[in-house]
């Protein structure tokens, strides 16, 4: 997914599917089951899970040669912070070949 302003902004007019919308609790009021949610959001400059209790979207790690603050100025929401920020490995040779020739053969994504 592309990382900028335009796509991650801080609220939405229309829900596909529901995150954990207003924070902890908030996925069982609207009649989604307990436990469940988003585990991962990957963009084009970082990793991002949930916060364990806030619920809140959180910078795990940045894609190779991104830095945070280039995430956070094309981020248009408060976005927490982990404690320990890695650096996503870049993919490998081989892995490039199953994403080029049998995941995405008409580069659709990639």
């Amino acid at each position: 997914m592309r990382h900028d302003r335009r796509h991650f902004i801080e609220k939405v007019d229309f829900i596909t599917t529901p995150g954990y919308l207003t924070g902890p609790g908030a996925r069982q009021e609207a009649g989604l089951s307990a436990g469940t949610g988003p585990y991962r959001v990957v963009s084009n400059l970082a990793i991002m899970g949930y916060h364990p209790e806030s619920l809140r979207m959180m910078l795990l790690a940045t894609q190779p040669g991104i830095n945070v603050d280039e995430i956070l100025e094309n981020t248009g929401f408060e976005l927490v912070l982990s404690d320990e920020i890695e650096i996503n490995p870049p993919p490998t040779g081989e892995e490039l070949r199953i994403l080029r020739e049998e995941v995405d053969r008409d580069r659709l994504y990639i």
